[in-house]
């Protein structure tokens, strides 16, 4: 972990050095704010979460985010984060979750990529996680969306925002997490898992063709 942390950090200076050198980059805003993400999606309803304080903003670095739990009477209940950032080229830029959830106490298990067949029979590439602490567990759903392109890997994300600065001096992007809590339920550990998994997938497939609206291609 901390060898994957010192060459993720080696590899963002770098990548802030060439965003820099782009100029006249142009900031670009989200088609409509992620406050207007409807409180019902496909049979999901929606619930406000708490705001983060503006300290956890402020180091985040993120211009607009939104934070909600969503309900199905027949499915584990899911979280959702979704945090958009204009432009990565004065030093703010998009936090892994990776990083961020072992910082707050939450060890990593489980890791791989999986891919969810989306609207119109596309497929998308994630990453899947599976994290503990204090005895409770959690199925994590993330990836990155800029440009209309769905990126699993940090690094590759890091890789198009150098390379989108340099061709088109963009560099918006946004992180879309989703976490759903295995619970028991007189399930089996691994059934639970996997009721859990379920949930954080199909409500991915619900959500995905409404994130067009609001971040921009």
């Amino acid at each position: 972990m901390k060898i994957r942390i010192v060459i993720l950090s080696l590899f963002m200076l770098a990548s802030a050095a060439v965003i820099a050198y782009a100029s006249r980059q142009e900031i670009i805003p989200l088609r409509q704010s992620l406050n207007g993400l409807p409180m019902q999606i496909s049979d999901w309803k929606g619930q406000r979460s708490s705001d983060m304080s503006q300290r956890i903003v402020d180091l985040l670095g993120v211009d607009e985010y939104v934070m909600r739990a969503y309900y199905r009477s027949d499915s584990t209940p899911v979280s959702l984060y979704i945090g958009y950032y204009e432009s990565q080229q004065t030093g703010a830029s998009i936090h892994s979750p990776m990083n961020c959830l072992p910082g707050s106490g939450w060890v990593p298990v489980k890791n791989e990529r999986i891919s969810i067949p989306v609207n119109n029979g596309n497929m998308i590439e994630v990453n899947r996680i599976t994290i503990e602490k204090s005895g409770v567990s959690q199925v994590v759903i993330y990836w990155y969306q800029s440009q209309g392109r769905v990126v699993a890997s940090e690094y590759m994300g890091k890789i198009y925002a150098v390379l989108d600065a340099l061709r088109t001096r963009r560099t918006d992007a946004a992180l879309v997490r989703i976490i759903s809590t295995v619970s028991g339920d007189g399930l089996s550990k691994a059934d639970a898992e996997a009721k859990a998994e379920k949930s954080a997938i199909e409500f991915t497939q619900a959500l995905f063709p409404l994130l067009s609206d609001y971040l921009p291609d």
